[in-house]
């Protein structure tokens, strides 16, 4: 391994945080401008430091009935479910597909990577989620048709087959160990970095998603945080369009529409945000492991 000067470490280490400093102030500049007053943001811009502070975006976002709180819920709920179920059936599903001694490896590769390439197109989606699995106006709407990727399969696949040595598991076969022993006690915590990487995104993918909600839900107890958002932003847009219509039934004056929409990045984006550090270690753990010889 090349080993770098005192000087060059610390010239490195300088400029990565600088790079870090600058990859942090649009958020700071984010969080910010939401904490400012509308009229300020309106008159000034963006500034790191606001001539007035507000936290009515906030207070208008969480004050629509308890909307928005019903809806922060259901997208927890629907991300910790959604994930849990994307891990377990794409990792059910992949490793079988990385064992050679497993006859059908073939054709079960060959039919998820078909569904890769061709699609039933969104009458058929609508109608085997609406018709046929019958989920719409439940919270399984929110995350059972994104819980399974056969493009996770694939790389699951491939991942069991280059961090999980085939002389492992035959010699917990050769022990006694069965299919199910072997795989639990085994082969999941030898995989666990790219297990991780697929709940990642698939927690993204199910937290971010409001397709779903739009096509699925119609009931609003049961609408995700971003379709909630999505909606009442519209909802402040035509408010503010048709403001000259408005005189006397709504004081339109009195809308957070620049700043409500940094608030809404910042309830959106937070979660994810956190949720990065615990992950991280098993980044680290996927791109070494498989540089280790024993």
């Amino acid at each position: 391994m090349l080993a770098l000067s005192p000087g060059v470490n610390a010239f490195f280490t300088i400029l990565l945080g600088i790079l870090c400093i600058l990859t942090l102030i649009p958020i700071y500049v984010i969080i910010i401008a939401s904490l400012t007053s509308e009229s300020v943001l309106v008159a000034d811009g963006y500034r790191l430091w606001p001539r007035e502070f507000s936290a009515r975006a906030y207070t208008f976002l969480f004050s629509q009935g308890s909307i928005v709180i019903t809806a922060y819920k259901n997208t927890i709920i629907a991300t910790v479910a959604g994930t849990i179920l994307s891990v377990l059936m794409v990792g059910f599903y992949a490793y079988p597909l990385s064992r050679p001694n497993f006859k059908f490896k073939t054709f079960f590769t060959f039919y998820a990577f078909f569904t890769m390439l061709f699609g039933g197109g969104l009458v058929a989606y609508y109608m085997v989620t609406r018709q046929l699995l019958k989920i719409q106006n439940t919270l399984w709407a929110l995350f059972l048709p994104s819980a399974f990727s056969p493009f996770w399969v694939i790389v699951m696949r491939t991942f069991y087959q280059s961090n999980v040595p085939n002389e492992i598991i035959e010699s917990a076969r050769i022990d006694g160990a069965n299919e199910w022993r072997t795989l639990f006690q085994i082969v999941m915590p030898l995989a666990i970095p790219g297990l991780a990487t697929v709940a990642l995104f698939s927690a993204i993918g199910i937290w971010n998603n409001f397709f779903n909600c739009l096509l699925l839900v119609d009931e609003t107890k049961y609408y995700s945080l971003q379709f909630t958002i999505y909606t009442t932003l519209n909802n402040i847009r035509f408010l503010l369009e048709n403001a000259d219509k408005m005189q006397g039934i709504v004081n339109v004056s009195e809308l957070p529409s620049q700043t409500f929409r940094m608030a809404m990045a910042v309830v959106t984006v937070g979660p994810i945000i956190f949720a990065y550090p615990f992950f991280q270690r098993y980044f680290i753990r996927g791109l070494t492991i498989g540089a280790i010889k024993g």
